[in-house]
């Protein structure tokens, strides 16, 4: 198909305004509802909500941390494809600060309960005396703070870059930008890593996997393209973005299925290695998660992370049409849930799956909160980067 629109054709666009503070008002309120919920069970069963608040915020800390990756990659690449798409990268990325917030609960009001490490004297525990230097509580809140400076740092430089753009047309932005992204790259590589060693490994500290950090990026950077896909569809539905055709949609469908395929090819051998070598501090991981219900869970992740998308996203017929390729990613980000609940839940629970209220109002509140600062920014800027040099490479994608 041939697209011949010059990106001086394009009109800036900006959401409306108006309709960004309902849809802005309308998360908050739902959010709203999500923390009263969440509220009653921090009182009546604390143990239960810090499981269901630690599976809600980061889950949807992964997917706004991949969509950081995402326009990262970007520029760092100097890609020209993904220019029309990239304010909704920068959108989900710029959550991030925000979502520091909603970590304050964890560690201020269930430390104890989720990270079990937190109450062990010294002596009780060898293994934990000798990870002392970096499991306590003064580093543990130092790391915290430094994960959210630095993704969110990173996150709201290349946004203000990118809007700074948009106003005067300089090429300095671009090659900021670019400066800007390849420092984020270790610091997205490290953050994302250590907070999930830090958050999930740490819900039991004698296990460990040196391929745990890649295999939550793999989770992540798939399931933010996922969402990036219907982002962009629900924009175009809505009469936005019209130069994003279906040239855009395929390599987004490329991006989709390459994840798929890492996410399975981390998984499996993150699994076969820890079978084959038969360690007990590393196999306990995997004996809770095929117990009882976990997994009957797991083995539908397993069905519904690689092996249904897999060949769906093999055809260029489905990344092109939006209907199909939407199906897919609603599919990556449902499995994405499942994947973090499974990685959760199971310390608590650790006889069979136990689902709870707490688990869905958590995830009200804080995706709803994070919808609410997305809309914010959506309404607060244009669609798309307006006078990057590399727009009409862009509109002019052919794969």
């Amino acid at each position: 198909m041939s697209h011949s629109t010059e990106s001086s054709n394009l009109t800036a666009e900006r959401f409306d305004p108006a309709r960004g503070r309902r849809l802005s008002i309308g998360s908050f309120g739902i959010a709203a509802v999500g923390f009263l919920v969440s509220a009653i069970g921090l009182l009546n069963n604390r143990e239960q909500f810090a499981f269901s608040w630690l599976f809600a915020f980061f889950a949807v800390f992964a997917i706004c941390v991949g969509g950081l990756f995402w326009t990262i990659l970007h520029h760092a690449t100097d890609s020209e494809w993904s220019v029309l798409l990239r304010r909704q990268m920068e959108n989900i990325a710029s959550v991030i600060p925000s979502l520091s917030v909603l970590f304050l609960p964890l560690l201020l009001l269930c430390a104890p309960i989720l990270w079990k490490w937190w109450d062990i004297a010294p002596g009780v525990d060898p293994l934990l005396d000798a990870k002392a230097p970096y499991l306590n509580h003064t580093f543990f809140t130092v790391r915290y703070v430094v994960f959210f400076l630095g993704l969110g740092g990173v996150a709201l430089v290349l946004r203000g870059r990118s809007m700074a753009q948009d106003e005067d047309g300089l090429a300095v932005h671009t090659f900021a930008m670019r400066k800007a992204a390849i420092i984020g790259l270790p610091v997205l590589g490290v953050g994302l890593t250590f907070a999930a060693v830090d958050w999930l490994m740490g819900l039991d500290y004698h296990w460990f996997s040196t391929m745990w950090g890649v295999y939550i990026f793999a989770g992540a950077a798939g399931s933010s393209m996922a969402l990036i896909v219907l982002v962009v569809t629900w924009l175009k539905s809505a009469g936005y973005l019209k130069a994003v055709n279906e040239e855009h949609y395929h390599t987004m469908g490329k991006f989709m299925f390459a994840f798929t395929v890492f996410w399975a090819y981390i998984g499996y051998s993150q699994y076969m290695l820890i079978w084959y070598a038969n360690i007990p501090e590393e196999t306990i991981y995997f004996k809770i998660r095929n117990t009882e219900s976990w997994n009957t869970l797991s083995t539908l992740l397993v069905a519904g992370r690689f092996f249904a998308p897999f060949p769906l996203l093999l055809f260029q017929g489905t990344k092109k049409k939006q209907r199909l390729i939407c199906l897919v990613a609603g599919l990556m980000i449902a499995m994405q849930l499942l994947d973090l609940y499974v990685i959760v839940l199971p310390s608590l629970h650790q006889t069979g799956a136990s689902p709870s209220i707490y688990d869905f109002s958590s995830l009200l509140a804080v995706a709803g909160f994070a919808a609410g600062i997305f809309f914010q920014k959506l309404s607060s800027t244009y669609t798309f980067p307006i006078k990057d040099p590399r727009l009409s490479g862009s509109v002019n994608l052919h794969n």
